[in-house]
């Protein structure tokens, strides 16, 4: 179960740059990267989040380059999990290799607000707006995935033997 804070942005279209800008992109180590996450568009934004919390943003969430830096900047900042309408399909392909959790939900993104408190069921498929009072439904993530996630990411759960 994931529980957390949301950071909402209501934006379509906020593309890898903008969640780990390129200037940083000179190295990989996940803690530099963490520092900067989110910086061109929410510049107190890492000061700000705590391990756990919750992106919300709009449409076409991880466009652009394919660099998995930027689920990467993500999950080493602690968020927990990404919710959006849609998402560009090379970050979310990125961002399930590396255990970054991210559910497509417009209705969750519609009704969530900033600070909101959220717990998520991944093996149920249920958002529960826990501010709110509201549920939320998408559709659960095979159990392969929810392994991937649970282990931490794709080469996490091979070194398991989980495949």
């Amino acid at each position: 179960m994931i529980k957390g804070k949301v950071w909402k942005y209501e934006r379509e279209n906020i593309n890898t740059d903008e969640i780990i800008p390129a200037r940083f992109l000179n190295t990989s180590v996940t803690s530099e990267l963490a520092k900067h996450c989110m910086e061109d568009i929410d510049a107190a934004f890492v000061t700000k989040v705590k391990a756990g919390d919750i992106i919300v943003a709009g449409r076409n969430f991880g466009c652009g380059s394919s660099r998995e830096h930027a689920p990467i900047s993500i999950k080493a900042c602690g968020v927990s999990c990404v919710i959006a309408p849609s998402f560009a399909r090379i970050f979310f392909r990125n961002a399930v290799n590396i255990g970054l959790p991210i559910i497509e939900s417009d209705e969750a993104y519609s009704s969530a607000a900033e600070g909101d408190l959220l717990e998520i069921e991944l093996n149920r498929g249920l958002i529960k707006n826990l501010t709110k009072n509201r549920e939320y439904v998408f559709k659960p993530f095979p159990e392969f995935m929810r392994d991937i996630f649970e282990t931490g990411g794709l080469m996490e759960f091979l070194k398991a033997g989980k495949f």
